[in-house]
């Protein structure tokens, strides 16, 4: 370790200070930082690389830096060190970049803010403010400044002083004089923050310069696997994969936006008892179907599936000769795997089209995969003295769990039968993702009813020593898509709803709805315009109206609120950004090229521009704490207020007709808006349009 941190400290670290005065570099290292470390046998070697935001579809390619910025520099350790103790050491250790004054720094407004105020305390205090939180947050009144922190409070009582002299002593250790105005004590110590004209609009001019608009990667990149979707094979998906499909890839793009190494896993249904149903059943009435491809539409294979299993509760020949069949697939019966592979290739067809038009991209890796990986999650917990008989079957015991006469509850890990249970997969699963795949965070996005189970898989994998104490594994849990009757969304005939048909029903009245406009406004379009806006609006209303929601509720399906052009919808969203093109366009003004690298400067009068500013700055601290909680809610939150005030704006500042050097400025602040909104929208998997 001392010869790792020689090496780091004193060979590699000074030849690389120089580079960060490089503005190439200042630009595409916001965090410098010796990341990732590539190790080559007992050489050690350090990459600097562009911010992953370079390899983002977000910048076009012709503003991305060249590769010739990647600078490498590497030195040789002793011959006997390994590879996993260098990669132990380097993903402990933190490296800094040449000095650099906080305000250059590509850091949100809210954490140099928060940052400032630790830094007070901790000189005003000294270790009575060690760990303090600085209870830093935006104030709900404007009359109170922007920002207000609470953090002398909690510490009164402890020093026994009066919160408001804590606040005057905390105030005289304050370094803000270059983003705020005097900061001001109110109330019982309070402390509000306003920030200056002049500082916000130096921080709106890096903003125009930044592709990311000011908002850094994370400090440190993390290997995320996000398990999401996972629709059974020989079946069509429906509603009840909406929310996980779409709030598992809002959450994976924002993750992505923020420079983690994001693994999208599909884990679909595609092993188990109902193959062997089927396939028994598909023998005596349509044996076509197990030799040749699509020789069933999917919707008759979902029908035969539903009446196989009818046949199977019913008809105990029938469930003995499923089971059989079975057992001949998992030990590889050739007939019995060419018949499973086809029924999974021709779901797996069906799936793609879905997720090609929900724009959602995804790693298959069903049950099945794991299925060499279940003796030895058996045996590992045998061997750890947590498995024991229950009923013939091999069990762990849970902790917290009871049975209805008080006896501790068994989680199956083997069946009677020698089958494994889906505990097992998910315990194989989670072993895998941490191990082979490098998961440091596993997040589970799928519905509120699975909470007891995940719960138990993580409590057995715990108690096994197979989760780390430094590994985050999480449900990320959602609640039900309703109909109007409070209900599970369902036909009229009582069905589930097809998740194409629920699609293809919100493109059908968006495009009603655009027709109508067009009618009403006098306007001619063509064809191919009315079909691709009702298709970008119809799908963006439904994964909006469902990321508006917080995840965690049940919430009511209504194609009538999710395409109205008020309120908060993805219509309204859209046309905001519409708006801006518009201006655009009306004025002749190129407003790329107008806002060019070196940006605009932006001059701020009037309240409602003030307020449009002062909001633009907040997205990056928006983006942070979904990152941290995972509710994509926020996120819309944010667009919604941010459509809202530039509307208000728009209504009240004249933008093209104002004189220069008003109209230039305020014709960069629209953009800037407009890239916001862009930005925001495409993490949570919504397209901007340029016409509505």
């Amino acid at each position: 370790v001392g010869g790792l941190r020689r090496v780091i400290e004193e060979e590699i670290q000074p030849k690389m200070r120089h580079l960060f005065a490089s503005p190439l570099l200042a630009r595409a290292l916001p965090h410098p930082v010796l990341t990732p470390f590539v190790v080559h046998a007992n050489k050690v070697c350090v990459k600097l690389s562009p911010s992953p935001v370079f390899r983002s579809s977000y910048i076009p390619a012709f503003q991305r830096p060249k590769r010739s910025c990647h600078r490498v520099f590497q030195a040789h350790m002793p011959a006997k060190t390994t590879q996993y103790g260098l990669r132990t050491v380097l993903s402990s250790m933190k490296t800094e970049a040449a000095p650099s004054s906080r305000s250059d720094l590509n850091v949100s407004v809210f954490r140099q803010l928060e940052d400032r105020v630790v830094a007070a305390l901790k000189q005003a205090f000294g270790e009575a403010a060690a760990g303090a939180d600085p209870l830093l947050a935006p104030t709900g009144n404007p009359k109170f400044g922007d920002y207000q922190s609470n953090a002398v409070l909690p510490l009164a009582k402890h020093l026994g002083k009066k919160p408001r002299e804590l606040a005057s002593q905390l105030l005289e250790h304050l370094d803000v004089e270059d983003m705020c105005l005097k900061p001001e004590i109110a109330g019982p110590g309070f402390v509000n923050f306003t920030l200056k004209p002049l500082y916000i609009e130096s921080v709106l001019l890096r903003m125009q310069k930044d592709e990311r608009l000011g908002i850094p990667p994370a400090p440190r990149s993390q290997r995320i696997v996000v398990d999401f979707s996972s629709p059974n094979i020989a079946k069509e998906m429906h509603v009840g994969h909406l929310r996980s499909t779409i709030i598992g890839d809002s959450i994976c793009r924002l993750l992505e936006f923020r420079g983690h190494d994001v693994l999208r896993i599909n884990h679909v249904g595609d092993w188990g008892t109902q193959f062997g149903m089927l396939i028994t059943f598909l023998r005596e009435k349509h044996p076509e179907a197990l030799t040749q491809a699509d020789a069933l539409d999917i919707g008759d294979l979902v029908a035969f599936y539903k009446q196989a299993k009818v046949r199977f509760d019913e008809d105990d020949v029938f469930k003995e000769k499923s089971r059989k069949e079975v057992v001949r697939l998992q030990s590889g019966a050739e007939d019995a795997r060419k018949a499973w592979e086809l029924l999974c290739d021709q779901s797996r067809r069906e799936f793609q089209k879905i997720y090609d038009r929900l724009d959602v991209t995804l790693k298959e890796r069903g049950e099945s995969f794991y299925n060499a990986l279940l003796p030895d999650v058996v045996k590992d917990l045998s061997d750890m003295g947590l498995l024991v008989e229950n009923d013939g079957c091999q069990c762990v015991m849970l902790e917290g769990y009871k049975t209805r006469d008080g006896g501790p509850q068994p989680l199956i890990i083997r069946k009677s039968d020698g089958g494994f249970n889906y505990a097992t997969t998910d315990l194989a699963a989670l072993r895998y993702r941490m191990g082979t795949d490098g998961g440091e965070r596993l997040l589970y996005v799928v519905d509120a009813g699975q909470g007891t189970h995940f719960d138990q898989v993580f409590q057995v994998a715990k108690r096994a020593g197979w989760l780390p104490e430094d590994i985050q594994v999480q449900h990320v849990q959602f609640g039900l898509v309703q109909g109007e009757d409070g209900k599970k969304l369902k036909t009229r005939a009582g069905d589930t709803v097809r998740l194409r048909d629920l699609l293809d029903e919100a493109v059908v009245r968006a495009e009603a709805d655009i027709r109508a406009r067009l009618e009403s406004e006098g306007r001619s379009e063509d064809e191919e315009f009315v079909r691709n806006v009702a298709e970008v609006v119809g799908i963006s209303a439904v994964k909006y109206a469902d990321l508006n929601q917080n995840r965690t509720s049940n919430y009511v399906f209504s194609y009538n609120k999710m395409l109205a052009l008020q309120g908060n919808t993805a219509p309204y969203m859209l046309y905001a950004y519409v708006r801006v093109q518009g201006i655009s366009r009306k004025g002749g003004v190129d407003l790329n090229k107008l806002c060019s690298e070196d940006g605009v400067p932006i001059v701020l009068s009037e309240d409602v521009e003030f307020a449009l500013a002062k909001h633009l700055l907040q997205l990056g601290e928006v983006i942070e704490a979904v990152e941290k909680d995972l509710f994509p809610n926020r996120l819309c939150a944010y667009l919604f207020e941010l459509s809202s005030k530039f509307n208000q704006f728009y209504d009240r500042c004249t933008v093209l007709g104002a004189e220069d050097p008003i109209r230039t400025s305020r014709l960069a602040l629209c953009h800037l808006t407009a890239r916001t909104l862009a930005v925001g929208l495409r993490l949570l998997g919504i397209p901007v349009l340029e016409r509505m």
